[in-house]
């Protein structure tokens, strides 16, 4: 395990992968158990991951994906969900709590109410936000997870949802936030590290 800096910094988007390299269902489910801990509005925990590692599927991921061929070098290919009616899940996801009488039944009710109107009242176009930028959270998790663990990544925008969605099945309540190659980095040829802003060009103080 390297330190929280380490990982930070040397996590780079791979372009390249090392082909053949397998990524073992024990190595993505240590990883999935640190994903987890990634914050989400409300606790809702809105991402689903569809990680596919068949070749048959991992052909349709690529096709979908504008034939990037990192999608095939790649160990697995990762599509990263929003679930547009997370909030739904308030009631399953706060009953350990009322289980636990840490709140009662009344603090139950008013948080599922609560949660429900706050996402109800703001319409489909806040619910969609709302999934991609909580299915977000949890993706830069994975992503600084798996370097954590010796894997190496590249978040990815460029694809069909809609031929994304007709590949894996994805039902009409999630929306696809990224699409995450992972496997092992083939670093011949890799370029220096782009251009980082000085923290005064993107930092302001109480105002813009």
């Amino acid at each position: 395990m390297k330190d929280f800096e380490t990982v930070l910094k040397e996590r780079r988007s791979a372009t390249k992968f090392v082909q053949g390299v397998e990524l073992p269902d024990q190595e993505l489910d240590a990883i999935f158990s640190l994903v987890k801990y990634a914050p989400s509005a409300f606790n809702l925990q809105h991402a689903h991951y569809v990680v596919v590692k068949d070749p048959a599927v991992k052909e349709r991921i690529y096709e979908a994906a504008n034939k990037q061929y990192k999608v095939k070098m790649a160990s697995a290919a990762i599509l990263v969900l929003g679930h547009t009616d997370a909030h739904y899940d308030a009631g399953k996801i706060n009953e350990g709590l009322l289980n636990l009488g840490v709140i009662n039944k009344q603090e139950y009710d008013q948080t599922i109410e609560a949660v429900t109107a706050f996402y109800e009242d703001r319409g489909e176009a806040f619910k969609r936000d709302e999934a991609i930028r909580n299915a977000s959270l949890s993706a830069m998790t994975f992503m600084l997870a798996a370097k954590d663990r010796g894997w190496d990544t590249c978040p990815m925008i460029g694809f069909d949802s809609d031929a994304m969605r007709e590949a894996l099945n994805i039902p009409d309540r999630y929306v696809p936030a990224l699409l995450i190659t992972i496997g092992k980095e083939d670093v011949s040829g890799q370029r220096p590290r782009g251009y980082r802003k000085p923290v005064g060009e993107f930092v302001s103080r109480d105002s813009f």
